[in-house]
């Protein structure tokens, strides 16, 4: 493929492996579209998929999974320590090769209103697809989550959908459909169950209280492990890059008399956000080369071209 888009749905499930797996066959059925890997959380209980296709494929493979998560997701019976509102919680379409943001936001418009029409689910748009400039932060649209939303989306003006009708669809939702740039979404584990230690060396390293730049975080219990972990998403990795936060959560861990577990990448990397970062100086608890986006995309392509072609295949 010439011209790439990468779509990284986050879902609102983490603990059934059959409806993560309902959700990659969902987006396998559309002709050209490659899944890359996917990501499960239990504690989270959320799942990220990342996919890629061309433009002209995308929007359809980002439609069907949707509407299969809208099928399979139910958010009233959801618990989880991540922020959601959605079943199909955050729908980020991303530039990767022969294609531009204008274009990229052409698509996850294009995604957002169908959606909406054919699901039924309302849809808000976030970063460079935002109709408004209060939208354009994904923090600041999933305020309240779900149950919030439920209450005011058809009560007070500003929680009203961009898309659609201003009411959440039963079970699934909405769905906040974005554009962004590549980014690494990174946490570090702490060895300690004090969700207020983690929590606090969140604010402190987060660029909106005066942390690094273009970071964000939050503390969260992971129950299963009996430890907390600082979950952060990097939005400009050149900026501000693997080992730098790193070492901002693992200064202030040490303040604290806490110390350092472990860190995991979430979903794939880009290979540029390695550049500079040694692997044993993270303490990364799962790499391998298979997690670098560029990697995995070749792999996906060469695995695509030796398999025959269904029509072919019937001849």
């Amino acid at each position: 493929m010439d011209r790439i888009v990468e779509c990284v749905p986050n879902f609102s499930e983490g603990r059934e492996a059959g409806v993560v797996a309902g959700l990659v066959e969902a987006v396998e059925a559309v002709e050209r579209a490659l899944v890359l890997g996917t990501h499960v959380d239990a504690d989270h209980n959320r799942a990220v998929v990342t996919f890629v296709a061309p433009p002209e494929r995308v929007v359809e493979a980002a439609v069907r999974v949707v509407g299969r998560a809208a099928e399979l997701i139910d958010l009233r019976r959801h618990a989880g320590e991540h922020p959601r509102m959605g079943a199909c919680d955050v729908l980020p379409f991303v530039p990767v090769r022969g294609i531009t943001v204008e274009e990229c936001v052409v698509l996850a418009h294009e995604a957002g209103a169908r959606i909406a029409r054919e699901l039924g689910i309302p849809v808000y748009f976030y970063e460079s697809a935002a109709l408004r400039p209060e939208r354009r932060n994904l923090a600041d649209v999933r305020r309240g989550g779900f149950e919030l939303l439920r209450e005011q989306i058809a009560t007070v003006p500003e929680r009203a959908p961009d898309v659609g009708e201003a009411r959440l669809h039963e079970s699934a939702g909405a769905c906040i459909v974005g554009v962004r740039p590549l980014l690494v979404a990174y946490n570090v584990n702490l060895k300690t169950d004090d969700l207020a230690a983690a929590k606090r060396i969140a604010r402190a390293v987060r660029g909106r209280d005066g942390g690094l730049t273009h970071l964000k975080a939050l503390g969260f219990e992971l129950q299963s492990r009996g430890v907390v972990q600082v979950s952060m998403n990097l939005t400009s990795y050149a900026e501000t890059n693997l080992h730098q936060a790193f070492e901002a959560v693992r200064r202030e861990a040490e303040s604290l008399g806490v110390e350092i577990l472990g860190s995991e990448i979430v979903g794939l990397v880009p290979q540029a956000a390695l550049d500079r970062t040694a692997e044993h100086f993270l303490k990364l608890e799962n790499f391998s080369p298979d997690l670098v986006l560029e990697n995995r995309i070749a792999a996906a392509l060469e695995r695509k071209k030796q398999k025959p072609d269904r029509q072919d295949s019937k001849q």
